[in-house]
């Protein structure tokens, strides 16, 4: 068992100008008048002054005894090392069934049941804004039947252009044969006719019958109905062989391009009809009901009240986004505890918790909640912190989830839990305080307190639970060792740590040359002026440095600088250092603004630090009272 010593000095009494505060002192009267008045006072004053000087003279003789006497120690003992990992976390079911917002681009809550009530299944639980759904309805209703009226129009075309086809083939082209074939035989009869009548002409002209003109114009009858044959014939040919063709061609390009508008017109009918379904659908599911019976819990991250998480809070008014669980139905027979674990304590657990599964064996965890106390085990370790807001700083955290043995009554979603999960159990070891141990030049020592005096002793050390650690060599049960060696000790307080005696090379390696590109990326815009008018030059520099040549930008080399030439930290200035207007700065306009922010800076001293290129340059006033920036 520990054991604690202290000793306390004995306070000395107080000598000297005491006396001047006795009993027969106090009771005399001051002199009178103002005078005596004035004397009592400061007699007065030196008497507490003197007596404060003469104690802290007394004070400062007696410190060196009372840091050497009151020294805390405690025995080394042989006890059971218990290593937890304790943490608070929310208490949560392991099967839930999510009920998730199922509109699309996400809507707002305009009622929800209330949080922890249990429901049954087919019960209204949830009620989403619906105004802007019942909107798109009507006006994709519209754009339906105008879909609707173009499809049933495309659809008529088709089938007129169809029978256009067939009406052509069997009918209009087989019309157009049979009246060339009529030409054609009526073109043979009046040529035989013609040529019966040119033999009757010949026979009576040799008998004197008739004179040579008549004979003549009947040959020219003949040649006429020749003539007339070889057209009728020839039409023919030309409707079987060209007109043919080409008409049906005409007809069946018409017949596919309805065909063709057709199915677009189908297909757009079919598109806004389907969207007209699914906004019909999604204003169906604005009013959600339970899927079962059981407790409605509102699915809110821990920490989203106060930035911890990117979703909104589920309440009524919040925006939801489309697929995110509004609600959950838990499963209040398999329940666990989410903890998140510090990132100094997960490694450890890590690895414990492997070790374990290694073995076929889970880590036990007890488990606290209100004033019922359970049983569990270590269930998973997630391998990425959890997001934290702005007020978490950088601390990072590893989501655990602890099982609960068994299904205990009474238990809720939400309630706090506290979970001591259990990491190690070493049976009969050596333990010391952890502030008996301090680590110099990467060892560990202990003082213990010998009759000669502090003893150093290096020790090997094991596990550790934050208060005791398990002491594997270097100590032997019973011995004392003091606590807060730093504290007591001059000689743990003035071994340097290893940190001290680094080698630079060896931590940092070798000096090198810097990169080719690493040059354009140091620069950056002239360190800002210092020192007002009529004031000692400052630390920065008095103007820019010559080694910050602007027209080093200029890339065509028309000597002068264009804002798009010009660097992004000038760009910002740019049109405030262009002193004519005209888009472009030349020497003259440089020389001039140097010679403007040399005479509001001062003299200043010698050139400052510019400012790392792609950086914003300092907007506050140096010191001395210069001004930075160009001038206005």
């Amino acid at each position: 068992m520990a054991t604690r010593t202290q000793q306390h000095a004995e306070r000395p009494a107080l000598k000297g100008p005491r006396p001047l505060l006795s009993d027969g002192a106090r009771k005399t009267p001051p002199p009178a008048g103002p005078w005596g008045t004035r004397l009592a006072v400061g007699a007065a004053v030196l008497f507490i002054l003197a007596g404060a000087a003469w104690g802290a003279v007394h004070l400062m003789s007696n410190r060196s005894e009372k840091s050497v006497s009151n020294i805390l120690t405690t025995r080394v003992l042989r006890s059971d090392l218990i290593v937890t990992v304790t943490e608070d976390g929310s208490l949560e079911s392991a099967v839930n069934i999510d009920i998730k917002c199922e509109v699309a681009g996400g809507t707002n809550i305009l009622w929800i049941v209330e949080d922890g009530k249990e429901v049954k299944k087919g019960e209204k639980i949830i009620e989403l804004d619906s105004a802007a759904l019942e909107e798109s309805i009507n006006q994709q209703r519209i754009a339906t039947e105008k879909a609707r009226a173009a499809k049933i129009q495309a659809e008529k075309d088709y089938a007129a252009a169809k029978l256009a086809v067939d009406e052509y083939l069997e009918g209009t082209f087989v019309k157009s044969v049979q009246d060339q074939d009529a030409q054609i035989t009526i073109a043979e009869e009046n040529l035989r006719s013609a040529q019966n009548a040119l033999e009757h002409s010949e026979r009576m002209f040799r008998k004197g019958y008739i004179s040579a003109l008549d004979l003549e114009s009947q040959r020219f009858q003949v040649q006429r109905a020749q003539l007339e044959l070889d057209s009728a014939q020839t039409a023919k040919e030309v409707l079987v062989k060209f007109t043919k063709i080409k008409m049906l061609q005409e007809l069946e390009s018409k017949r596919d391009s309805a065909e063709a508008k057709m199915r677009s017109e189908g297909a757009s009918f079919d598109l806004e009809e389907s969207r007209l379904k699914r906004l019909e659908t999604q204003l169906e599911k604005c009013v959600i009901t339970a899927p079962a019976d059981g407790m409605a819990v509102f699915a809110n991250e821990q920490g989203a009240r106060f930035g911890g998480s990117t979703q909104s809070t589920i309440e009524e008014g919040a925006a939801v986004r489309e697929r995110q669980t509004m609600l959950r139905l838990p499963d209040l027979s398999q329940m666990q505890v989410k903890v998140n674990v510090h990132e100094s304590k997960v490694e450890a657990l890590s690895d414990a918790w492997r070790a374990a599964l290694d073995a076929g064996l889970a880590l036990r965890a007890r488990i606290r909640i209100q004033d019922l106390e359970v049983q569990g085990y270590l269930a998973s370790i997630a391998n990425q912190p959890e997001p934290s807001g702005w007020w978490a700083g950088n601390i990072k955290e590893y989501a655990t989830i602890i099982a609960i043995d068994g299904t205990p009554v009474g238990l809720r979603p939400g309630m706090t839990a506290e979970c001591e999960i259990l990491v190690q159990h070493l049976p009969d070891v050596l333990t010391v305080p952890v502030a008996a141990v301090v680590e110099q030049r990467g060892a560990f020592y202990v003082w213990t307190n010998s009759p000669t005096g502090p003893e150093r002793r290096p020790v090997i050390l094991g596990a550790t639970n934050d208060q005791f650690i398990e002491v594997k060599d270097g100590l032997v049960e019973g011995e004392e060792v003091i606590l807060n060696p730093r504290a007591a000790v001059a000689e743990a307080r003035a071994v340097k740590d290893a940190a001290d005696d680094m080698d630079v090379d060896e931590k940092f390696g070798q000096e090198r040359q810097a990169p080719v590109n690493a040059k354009k990326h140091a620069n950056g815009m002239p360190g800002p002026p210092a020192g007002g008018p009529g004031t000692a030059p400052g630390p920065g520099a008095g103007g820019p440095r010559p080694a910050m040549n602007p027209m080093q930008y200029d890339k065509d080399g028309d000597g002068k600088l264009t804002k798009d030439e010009a660097p992004a930290p000038m760009q910002a200035f740019f049109d405030q250092m262009d002193t004519n207007g005209d888009g472009a700065i030349d020497s003259a306009e440089l020389a001039e603004l140097r010679r403007r922010m040399e005479a509001a800076g001062g003299p200043g001293g010698p050139g400052g630090p510019g400012v790392p290129g792609g950086k914003t340059p300092p907007t506050g006033p140096p010191p001395g009272g210069g001004s930075v920036g160009p001038p206005q």
